[in-house]
Parts: C-alpha cells; sequence; structure tokens
C-alpha cells in the first residue's frame, strides 16, 4: 500500500519520522524509522533514508506499507558472489527477493546488496541494474562495476547476444520432449502477461531433462527477454511452473524457476560463464524423486 501526503503547517519544521507518522496517524514513529531505513519513504519523488531530515511545507511525502512479515533483510553467503573481474560482478540471487528496489524497499533488494558490496571493496559507481529476475525466481544476475561496462553489458542483453539457460520444474510430463514456443507476449493484468495479438515477439526453446512421479525438469532458453517470458510460455503450454501461483502452478516452497547460467562475450574478446548452482528447495523436490540435477 502506498501512502501519500502533503506536509501542512501543523507538520512543516519535524523530522521526517514524526512527519510520517502525524501525518499517517496508523504508523508509529518507530514503523515509520524502519520504513525510512528500508528506502520506503520518498520526500519530492527522491528516496529519502535519513529519519532525522527535516521537512518543510508543501513537500510530497509517499510512504510504502509492507504486509507484516514481509520484510526480511538480505544476508548472502560468500559463494553467492559467482564471477568477480575488474568490470563486472555476479550473484546468485536467492529466490522470494526483488533484484532491484521497489516503492516499498531498497535494503533487502539485491540491488541494496551489491551496493553495499561496492562500498566495501572501494567501487565508487552506483548499482546499475542492466537484466532482472522475478522475485519468485532465483539464479545467476550480472551488475557492471562502471559506465563503460554497463553499456556494452547492456547491449549484448539488447541485441540478444546473452545466452541464457533456465531450470524449471512443472507438473506433468510434455510432448514432445524438445520444443520452441513463439507467442507474442502483452500485459492481460496489473502483475500478469499473456500470449496477446499485438504483443512484443517472444521465443522460447524447451526440452525434457527428466521425469519422475508426475513432475518433470525442463531446460528453457530465452532468445528473447520479456516480462514472464518463461512462465507465459509454459502457462500457454499447458505446464505451468510449480510454486507459479500467478500462472496456476502447483503449490510449493518457492518457484521453481532458475538461472542456471549466462554465457558472453566480453569487450575485449573473451568468453564468459556464469554458472548459478539451484537452492536447496529447488534440489530437493527433484531429489525425493531420485532425480539428479544436470
Amino acid at each position: 500500500m502506498i501512502l501519500k501526503s502533503v506536509v501542512s503547517h501543523e507538520v512543516g519544521g519535524m523530522r521526517l519520522d514524526e512527519a510520517v507518522s502525524s501525518l499517517f496517524s496508523s504508523l508509529s514513529k518507530s514503523e515509520a524509522r524502519r520504513i525510512i531505513d528500508r528506502g520506503g519513504c520518498s520526500l519530492n519523488a527522491a528516496m529519502v533514508r535519513v529519519a532525522s531530515r527535516s521537512v518543510k511545507l508543501g513537500d510530497v511525502i509517499e510512504v510504502g506499507v509492507m504486509e507484516a512479515g514481509r520484510f526480511r533483510d538480505l544476508q548472502l553467503a560468500p559463494e553467492a558472489l559467482l564471477y568477480e573481474d575488474d568490470d563486472l560482478i555476479a550473484v546468485n540471487k536467492p529466490a522470494g527477493i526483488n533484484s532491484q528496489r521497489t516503492p516499498y524497499q531498497l535494503k533487502g533488494t539485491l540491488e541494496f546488496w551489491v551496493s553495499e558490496y561496492f562500498r566495501q571493496h572501494g567501487v565508487l559507481e552506483p548499482v546499475r541494474v542492466i537484466h532482472r529476475l522475478d522475485r519468485g525466481t532465483s539464479g545467476a544476475m550480472i551488475f557492471p562495476k562502471n559506465r563503460r561496462a554497463a553499456a556494452w553489458l547492456s547491449a549484448r542483453f539488447h541485441d540478444g547476444k546473452v545466452e541464457k539457460r533456465y531450470l524449471a520444474i512443472i507438473s506433468g510430463k510434455p510432448t514432445p520432449d524438445s520444443w520452441s514456443m513463439d507467442g507474442a507476449i502483452g500485459k492481460v493484468g496489473s502483475a500478469r502477461y499473456g500470449i496477446v495479438p499485438g504483443g512484443r515477439s517472444a521465443l522460447t526453446q524447451f526440452r525434457l531433462l527428466e521425469t519422475l512421479e508426475g513432475l518433470s525438469l525442463l531446460e528453457a532458453r530465452p532468445l528473447t527477454g520479456r516480462t514472464h517470458q518463461i512462465r507465459v510460455h509454459l502457462q500457454a503450454s499447458g505446464l505451468p511452473i510449480v510454486g507459479d501461483g500467478t500462472y496456476g502452478g502447483a503449490p510449493a516452497e518457492r518457484m521453481m524457476l532458475h538461472c542456471a547460467s549466462l554465457e558472453f562475450v566480453n569487450d575485449k574478446g573473451v568468453a564468459i560463464t556464469v554458472s548459478a548452482p539451484p537452492d536447496e528447495a529447488f534440489k530437493a523436490l527433484m531429489n525425493r524423486r531420485e532425480a539428479a540435477l544436470p
């Protein structure tokens, strides 16, 4: 929920946390401080994370109030850092966290974790989010360390020169074992996409890797980069991803979609492969059926 208000005479001159609590009676001062700390408060459309900052008459305050228990800080083990050179780092994003800031938070996102990593290692550049994974999707994400790297990495994603390999667990068994899906994708709801006339062209290649006890492990290679592409193409094939409630998947601990690898050539002509192992929840779902992940 987004709350919005304009600073009045009664509130002008107050600290930001006091102003938020005064303007929005449902928020205590301590809750206001927590929201400000995690990056869920903006002042005149600019995020502010300093609770003691004063506000003035006419300032516009917006506050993102998350559902109770939804926020969690992000702590990653050292092995989550998959790759690093002078231009890039690659990180294994966990399922259930946002790739980048939202109106509700900066802290607790992968973008914030990378910004802290940069700060601790003397990288003075801002975090540039070149590509994204959905909140429920895990796996490899790459972040450039400088403007030059951001430009060539962005161009490679735009031109389809990054080879992306995903793993997905679905209910049932596809027929045939390999197929391509080229349905054009467009928005069909506030947070849903589908195959629609006039949508943006999208192409995904699928291959069956393993099937046991009603579940199948697939390899998905999206050749374009549309929002929810793999999820929409599998749902349209009658094979929704396990844990993907948005598109009719069977209930699970998490959405079973994982970016397993990214391959590309950097601006020096060096081939780079970034590989990300799936988490325990993903592996356990297939391991219980005695299937080995590739």
